[in-house]
């Protein structure tokens, strides 16, 4: 029985929404590698000929969003769990694609028919598009994911755990103050390792590894740009955490629990 009333519901929405972190975070990193192929020239405020981007990068902030979430209110154990959790999904994501793309396609289906409208063959006349190039076309889409995924697995984990020690490193730093500092910092930095491990993984050897140089710089100083936006909506979501579920943020507060661990030890 719950010595006060409505703690255990309150308990519950907090593991809920911790939930909820954990799914947009895993959803975001796995959508990142199935689209990082594509890529797009992006001109702010007239700005031409420097922002050349994977579109795997628009959702890759939120990833770095939701650790520093999880950091400030469910401690580093927890957010480290989700990201060991995302690396088993990329991990599976790739295995089934893989596995996808050995299989011959058969010589009929829906595929065949978009690729027939999509190619100008007539549709209408039930002619048959080859199997052989609906699996060089699934190919071409899918058969690359693979390595995309292997880049953005080492980059991830490399710069996700770099990401949540700096976190707690200027955390510490300023004992529990500013919250941009932290958020802002360790991000930052970490996106510098994420962005350069990631592009010479998937781009060294290929006809555009030319491009390297300028798709590191680019990619860091819009990611530089979402970690900038991106503060208002830490600062929103640590207030609506520390004034919801009080006594769990608190519980799981990495410099109290440092804090008691001292005192034991002394």
């Amino acid at each position: 029985m719950s010595a006060r009333p409505g703690l255990d519901s309150v308990e519950e929405r907090y593991e809920q929404a911790y939930v909820y972190l954990g799914a947009v975070f895993i959803a975001s990193l796995v959508v990142c590698n199935l689209i990082v192929q594509k890529f797009f020239v992006w001109e702010p405020f007239g700005i031409q000929n420097f922002f050349y981007l994977s579109a795997g990068i628009i959702p890759y902030p939120i990833t770095f969003l939701v650790t520093d979430i999880l950091s400030e209110c469910y401690g580093k154990k927890r957010a480290n769990q989700v990201v060991v959790a995302g690396l088993a999904a990329s991990v599976f994501v790739v295995v089934v694609v893989v596995l996808a793309d050995q299989i011959r396609a058969g010589d009929n289906g829906l595929f065949h028919s978009t690729l027939r409208t999509l190619s100008g063959a007539d549709a209408v006349t039930g002619k048959e598009f080859p199997a052989e190039k609906v699996d060089t076309y699934f190919h071409q889409i899918f058969g690359r994911t693979s390595r995309a995924v292997a880049a953005s697995m080492v980059a991830y984990l490399v710069a996700q755990l770099i990401d949540i020690q700096l976190f707690h490193f200027w955390r510490r730093l300023t004992k529990g103050k500013h919250l941009w500092i932290r958020n802002n910092f360790s991000t930052i930095t970490s996106q510098l390792v994420d962005t350069t491990l990631v592009v010479c993984l998937l781009f060294v050897g290929t006809d555009i590894q030319g491009r390297i140089p300028q798709m590191i710089v680019s990619g860091w100083v819009f990611k530089i740009m979402m970690a900038l936006g991106d503060t208002p909506f830490f600062y929103a979501a640590v207030y609506y955490w520390r004034r919801s579920f009080p006594e769990q943020v608190e519980e799981h507060d990495d410099l109290m629990l440092e804090g008691l661990e001292g005192l034991e030890e002394a």
